[in-house]
């Protein structure tokens, strides 16, 4: 069984145990001295009985206050109906207890009035029987007062701790929800732990793929930079070259002699005019082809 069902079951049996007694208390209230016979047997003073009644109806309340939070906890819905319509009948009962309590001690009250009249009229008639009454009413109001303020005392007592035992069972279940809230709170706090440190792991994957892709990509700048360092030399290098042979066979090309016109009409022996002081002709023959060696 359910612990909500069996502390609900348990609230109502001790419901009708306190109920029943509360109300032989109220009945001995009302009872209360009608005879003096009665009220000579009587161990239970009206003060004690009160104490009793109200120590009775305090009981009912707190466990109607029980039954007001446990029967929301039930574990299905004809049950928490259930517990709940026993709610406002319970509190009628407590009500109907109340309203016979004070009606006991006014009855209480005119029975006390009616013993004491007739109490009177004993104690002020003559003879042996009302010297005895005299002395065992003064022994025994000393006894009863002596006896009514232990018995008040006991019953203070036993109030605060009922209240005491109350207020520890009311931290013990918030200390119960305390805890629940915290092993919840710790699960989570695992389950996230477990995701942070995947998460980590990813980003520590990624650095290290950051920094291989940087040094990859300056060393390719660095590959690609050579390589165009060296075709650029080797071009200028080239062009250098080309310049020199060039020059060179300009050069050549102007030592050659040169036939002065009019000389073969005058029938004059040709000769070879060099010339050496004269600017090189810049123009590249067409018979020789230039090559590049790019």
């Amino acid at each position: 069984m359910d612990e909500v069902v069996e502390a609900v079951e348990k609230a109502k049996k001790e419901w009708d145990e306190a109920y029943a007694k509360t109300q032989e208390h109220i009945k001995a209230i009302e009872n209360y001295g009608k005879s003096r016979e009665e009220k000579e047997k009587s161990s239970n003073s009206l003060q004690r009985l009160n104490g009793l009644a109200q120590d009775g109806l305090n009981l009912l309340n707190s466990l109607h206050l029980k039954l007001d939070l446990l029967a929301p906890q039930l574990p299905t819905s004809d049950q928490v109906q259930s517990a709940q319509s026993l709610l406002p009948s319970w509190k009628k009962e407590c009500n109907n207890l109340r309203l016979s309590l004070r009606n006991a001690n006014l009855q209480a009250k005119a029975n006390m009035r009616k013993a004491a009249q007739e109490e009177r009229e004993l104690l002020l008639g003559g003879g042996e029987e009302s010297t005895i009454r005299r002395r065992n009413l003064q022994t025994k109001a000393g006894m009863t007062s002596a006896a009514e303020s232990i018995t008040e005392s006991l019953r203070r007592t036993r109030q605060l701790m009922v209240q005491e035992v109350e207020r520890n069972a009311s931290t013990l279940m918030t200390f119960d929800e305390s805890t629940g809230v915290l092993r919840k709170a710790e699960s989570e706090y695992k389950g996230h732990r477990s995701l942070l440190m995947r998460t980590r792991n990813l980003l520590s994957t990624m650095q290290r793929q950051d920094i291989i892709d940087r040094v990859i990509l300056v060393l390719g700048l660095i590959l690609f930079s050579c390589a165009v360092l060296y075709v650029v030399s080797k071009r200028i290098g080239l062009l250098k070259l080309q310049r020199q042979v060039t020059a060179a066979i300009k050069a050549g090309m102007a030592r050659q002699p040169e036939i002065r016109p009019g000389a073969a009409e005058d029938g004059v022996n040709l000769a070879q005019v060099y010339r050496d002081n004269a600017a090189p002709n810049m123009e590249v023959p067409l018979q020789r082809p230039m090559h590049d060696e790019l």
